[in-house]
C-alpha cells in the first residue's frame, strides 16, 4: 500500500495547466486511477489512467506529460510507468496514449521551452 499511496500523493497535487485547481480536485485523477503491480524484485509497474476534463481537451497530452515528469522525479522506488487516458473519455485517446508513453516524444516535448515551463508550473509543489 505504501507504493500505491506515494504514487497517488505525487499526482494528486499536480495542478491543471489552465485552472488553479489540482488534478484531484477536478477529478482528472482519483484513487481508482492508480495501479501498482510488482513486476520484479523491487521493481514496480505504475499504471495511471486519467480522465481529461473535456473529451477533446487539447491539454490531455500536457496533463499526461505532467504526470510522467512528476512521477519520474518523485517516485521513491524503481518503476516502469504507463500513463493512459481513461477509455472513452477523449476523442484522440490512442494518439495521446502513444505520445505520452513514447520516451523520445516526451523528451522532445520537454525540449520545447514553452511546454517545459508549463509542465514545471504544474508539477511544482505550491509553497
Amino acid at each position: 500500500a505504501g507504493h500505491f499511496s506515494s504514487a497517488l500523493d505525487i499526482i494528486r497535487t499536480i495542478r491543471d495547466p489552465e485552472k488553479p485547481n489540482t488534478l484531484e480536485e477536478l477529478e482528472v485523477v482519483t484513487e481508482s486511477c492508480v495501479e501498482v503491480q510488482e513486476i520484479g524484485e523491487d521493481e514496480y509497474l505504475v499504471v495511471i489512467k486519467f480522465t481529461p476534463t473535456v473529451p477533446h481537451c487539447s491539454l490531455a497530452t500536457l496533463i499526461g506529460l505532467c504526470l510522467r515528469i512528476k512521477l519520474q522525479r518523485c517516485l521513491p522506488f524503481r518503476h516502469k510507468l504507463e500513463i493512459y487516458i481513461s477509455e472513452g473519455t477523449h476523442s484522440t485517446e490512442e494518439d495521446i496514449n502513444k505520445q505520452i508513453n513514447d520516451k523520445e516524444r516526451v523528451a522532445a516535448a520537454m525540449e520545447n521551452p514553452n511546454l517545459r515551463e508549463i509542465v514545471e508550473q504544474c508539477v511544482t509543489e505550491p509553497d
